[in-house]
């Protein structure tokens, strides 16, 4: 509501009478909204936002346009997202890593909780330990320890590279397991993907999307998975938690965020239009085949499930040996 006071501090100010209001009274989007995606076009993070700004577009009558910020493992585009106006016109499309991880790991010039408004978390995807079947008989995470165990710490795992999600996340499983494997890191999961199924190494926790396309050849086996439940596109393969290793979850997701001190209504409307967007059947059957599970939770969800990954890749940061502190 426009207040006599505000009205006459925008007339002596010589702004506009629409100055004053409240970003929701003024209708807001009245302009195209932006939204930055800290990965080059392509990849799950880049097509999320593709296909939640087209949903928004919709939605909200008025253009969502994405742009790619690459570079700086992701912190280009996180940084010039928080330092963006705090008008709801700049928003960032961020994945786990660059909230949770390299901030552990490096100095960034963000905070990647104070400098940010949490809107609503998008989608996430859970990992799966898989086996490459010309290497290894194991079928089940029971198998896989005692394939380690056998080896006494030569065994190798492959991973996206050192303090990747997937590097991590085996990090924490050898970790409960009481295990040591030899790291054979890799520029990305694609070649590690690659040299599973060729057989040039025997393990490796990849991103659901990696092993989609070949789940069900018999080229891989698919051990666990580190969601809390099982995957809607692998029903058959147990979680990690369920197969000896309770309370174990570790998912990768990619969620909206604002520039701290975005208006709450601008927030609140954003969260309302993303849980409604998630339910078009051709953005839902295009999360499927990308092996991603659609949330469009609260931003109050957001925070708390932010603040719980903070603390967890912390952790594994430093069994990993990788903590700037």
């Amino acid at each position: 509501m426009l207040t006599r006071r505000r009205f006459t501090a925008a007339v002596l100010a010589g702004l506009p009478v629409s100055a004053a209001l409240p970003a929701r009274a003024q209708g807001w989007p009245l302009k195209p909204v932006r939204i930055l995606v800290p990965f080059a076009a392509g990849g799950n993070t880049d097509s999320i936002a593709r296909l939640t700004a087209r949903q928004l577009s919709e939605l909200f009558k008025e253009q969502f346009i994405v742009e790619n910020r690459p570079g700086a493992n992701g912190a280009l585009a996180a940084s010039a997202a928080a330092r963006s106006p705090k008008d709801g016109y700049t928003l960032f499309m961020a994945a786990l890593p660059q909230i949770a991880i390299f901030p552990a790991m490096t100095k960034v010039n963000y905070d990647p909780v104070n400098d940010f408004a949490p809107v609503s978390n998008v989608g996430y995807n859970p990992f799966v330990l898989a086996a490459s079947a010309k290497l290894v008989q194991a079928k089940t995470l029971g198998e896989f320890v005692a394939y380690a165990k056998a080896a006494k710490d030569s065994m190798p795992y492959g991973s996206g590279g050192i303090g990747s999600l997937s590097h991590l996340t085996m990090m924490l499983l050898l970790n409960r397991a009481g295990l040591t494997m030899t790291h054979v890191p890799y520029q990305g999961g694609a070649p590690a993907v690659t040299d599973l199924l060729a057989g040039h190494i025997p393990f490796y926790f990849a991103n659901l999307s990696e092993v989609m396309p070949h789940a069900g050849t018999g080229s891989l086996r698919l051990l666990a998975i580190s969601s809390a439940a099982r995957a809607p596109q692998l029903p058959d393969v147990p979680t990690v938690a369920e197969s000896g290793f309770p309370g174990f979850k570790t998912l990768t997701w990619n969620g909206l965020l604002a520039p701290a001190g975005t208006p709450g209504e601008i927030i609140d409307s954003l969260a309302a239009k993303v849980a409604l967007a998630l339910k078009a059947p051709e953005l839902l059957s295009a999360f499927e085949t990308f092996g991603i599970t659609p949330l469009g939770d609260r931003p109050d969800q957001f925070r708390e499930t932010i603040a719980a990954d903070i603390k967890l890749w912390a952790e594994a940061v430093k069994l990993a040996g990788l903590s700037a502190t």
